[in-house]
């Protein structure tokens, strides 16, 4: 590998994820991107009927089931010599804590709005977070071919909700019945689609004209001319200039309209993004920024999924690349064990459909297979100077006790929760004192509970009964003199221990935790886990 090859490898890659509140169209629009992208022929639907296919992104059986997605996925492909890795999240609230798990293999992200309803709630949230990690953002008004609101209006509620200005690379021509195309700012031209009655299945025909040229006179009425003109004017006098560092710092997010649905305004959209969305960033390590020119290979793990083929029941790694080349088969060091793996089976994926490959680049997601070694946050490297800082695990909102119906199965029931408390679907604690052995699981979102139930009977064969307990709030607890006994079964908590044997205590509600603060001044009560390092829990970092 020479520094020249390296250097075209990270140009040429982006990784992003698309983040939106449910139903704004998100699994459809990473549909219609692998559509254009040449990774898929027919684009599926996520509310899909019978004779049509599923959309891609959506693997899981429950998913497919419910027209949900409850799970994130990595789907790679080429377009114009880039190497995209997509990394689709789910949009629902109850599965937020693996979406911000998969933004952190992110360099950038686009926010999809849908035109009617706006910023929504969770895409606040989401925003927030890559506000935080300091990624651009970019904006795709969703729905256009439905009547929905004035697109001036729509920029201004970005500023005032998300607090970020946003300046149109395209601009929509008619909406609802009448949405026609869009006009290219920069280039000034006009595109008009056709969607020859495909229903969004395959790509438009799409004609792009000069608005300069006699010939948009053939492809716009007078009228749709005039409005064009009119409001293009009022966007140069007194909208934002775009500059290229603006967008890189994430301070203004370019903004495109279009509809996924019927993939009006997706090949523009899919052409300017990946020429404005940045190259792959490098990530901190002890302080210091670890860059992807770096000739040393080092990657972190943000995800791990078990069970993606029911036929070998395996486990696969998400692995992001963060610099030097990963080749199939090399040895690295793995932090948190202190001691060097060897990284088998790579895999490159387009959702639940892997590849075998030979290597990989800085900012390529890769699947690695899991004997068992791998947790959420790993660092991976050449050479034991490298530890990237640790993907959070939060803490969880509703819990119940887990019991086996079937005392045969418990076996599997706890196989289960094991693999599945790994992957980060669910957190798994340990009940102290008064001779209870049955776990008690703890979730960020109630619907994640359901996700539980099902797959532990569908992928281990173990059916379980929750016992929802009472409690609102977990906190580990950093503080030489605490005693779980004197905390566990008190009034309004109780004491259990994670998967590394450190305590936390549950609360029924805010008074129940605020009490404890107060009486207890010399313990801290984390809402984050404390990190593992070398295989010990370092408490308080």
């Amino acid at each position: 590998m020479t520094a020249n090859e390296l250097e075209r490898e990270v140009a040429r890659r982006r990784t992003f994820a698309i983040i939106s509140h449910p139903d704004a169209g998100k699994t459809t629009l990473t549909e219609k991107l692998l559509l254009y992208g040449g990774a898929i022929h027919l684009a599926g639907s996520v509310k899909a009927k019978r004779a049509r296919r599923h959309a891609t992104s959506d693997w899981m059986e429950l998913e497919k089931e419910r027209g949900i997605s409850v799970t994130s996925s990595v789907l790679q492909f080429v377009y114009r010599d880039h190497a995209v890795n997509l990394l689709d999240t789910p949009g629902h609230q109850d599965f937020s804590e693996d979406t911000y798990r998969t933004l952190s293999a992110a360099d950038s992200a686009v926010m999809l709005i849908d035109a009617a309803k706006g910023v929504e709630p969770q895409t606040k949230k989401l925003f927030k977070v890559c506000r935080m990690r300091g990624i651009p953002i970019f904006t795709f008004v969703n729905k256009l071919d439905r009547f929905g609101r004035e697109p001036l209006e729509l920029m201004n509620e970005l500023e005032q909700v998300l607090g970020i200005r946003s300046y149109p690379m395209n601009w929509p021509i008619g909406m609802g019945p009448e949405f026609r195309g869009v006009y290219e700012r920069q280039s000034r031209v006009v595109h008009v689609f056709s969607s020859e009655g495909s229903h969004g299945e395959s790509e438009v025909a799409e004609r792009s004209v000069s608005i300069d040229s006699d010939e948009i006179h053939t492809v716009l009425t007078e009228a749709e001319l005039a409005k064009l003109h009119e409001e293009i004017e009022l966007l140069d006098i007194g909208g934002d200039e775009f500059t290229r560092a603006k967008c890189d710092a994430g301070q203004l997010s370019p903004m495109f309209f279009g509809s996924a649905m019927t993939n009006f305004g997706v090949r523009p959209f899919l052409d300017a993004f990946l020429d404005l969305a940045p190259a792959p960033a490098g990530r901190t390590s002890r302080g210091d920024m670890r860059e992807p020119s770096n000739p040393k290979f080092a990657g972190f793990v943000f995800k791990i999924q078990a069970n993606m083929d029911p036929a070998h029941r395996d486990r696969i790694a998400f692995m992001r690349v963060v610099s030097g080349r990963y080749v199939k088969g090399m040895n690295a060091y793995h932090s948190r064990l202190g001691k060097e793996v060897r990284l088998a089976k790579p895999s490159q994926f387009l959702a639940a459909e892997r590849t075998a490959i030979e290597d990989a680049w800085p900012g390529d997601v890769i699947g690695l297979f899991d004997p068992g070694q791998y947790r959420i946050g790993d660092t991976l490297s050449e050479g034991n100077e490298v530890e990237f800082d640790g993907v959070p695990r939060f803490s969880p909102e509703y819990f119940a006790v887990v019991r086996s119906k079937d005392p045969l199965r418990r076996k599997q029931m706890e196989k289960g929760l094991e693999q599945l408390s790994e992957e980060g679907t669910v957190q798994i604690f340990q009940q102290l004192g008064m001779g209870m052995k049955d776990p008690i699981a703890g979730v960020v979102g109630a619907l994640q509970f359901e996700v539980l139930q099902y797959r532990l009977e569908h992928e281990y064969g173990a059916r379980i009964a929750l016992d929802r307990l009472p409690f609102s709030h977990a906190r580990w607890v950093v503080g030489a003199s605490f005693e779980a006994k004197s905390f566990d079964w008190e009034g309004n908590r109780q004491t259990v221990q994670d998967r590394d044997g450190l305590p936390l205590v549950l609360f029924r509600d805010d008074w129940a935790l605020q009490h404890a603060e107060e009486k207890h001044p010399e313990l801290k009560f984390l809402s984050e886990a404390p990190m593992v390092r070398g295989g010990v829990a370092v408490i308080g970092s």
